[in-house]
């Protein structure tokens, strides 16, 4: 599938006709802050083009695949994440993806602590 769904949320979302807090955007892709965050910073990174998810990529998607990842590192940085973070994507019904339009979550943040492992008695 290519194109746009007028159907699709994230569809809707890059075309500017529902409001998304925005972090980038460019004739290829949007990214923009997660309305559900999963961490301290949570945001996603889409492209234009509907595409469903993974497995509806071959070699002429290697472009755009590649720019996903690629201005991750560069947006991450831009959102105080300067000490790691975390890249998702869930591909499928099994792997809990919600919206049919292949998305990237970026999160990190700081972490909260967690209390120390007990020693084994």
């Amino acid at each position: 599938m290519s194109g746009h769904d007028p159907d699709c949320l994230f569809c809707r979302i890059a075309a500017g006709e529902i409001p998304a807090n925005k972090v980038y955007e460019d004739d290829d892709i949007v990214a923009f802050h997660d309305i559900n965050p999963g961490a301290p910073v949570h945001f996603l990174i889409i492209p234009r083009e509907h595409v469903r998810n993974l497995y509806d990529t071959d070699d002429g998607h290697q472009a755009l695949l590649g720019k996903l990842f690629g201005i991750s590192s560069r947006l991450a940085r831009e959102q105080g994440l300067d000490d790691g973070f975390r890249i998702v994507v869930n591909n499928g019904r099994i792997a809990r993806q919600e919206v049919y339009h292949l998305h990237v979550h970026v999160l990190g943040g700081p972490e909260p602590l967690r209390a120390a492992a007990k020693p084994a008695p």
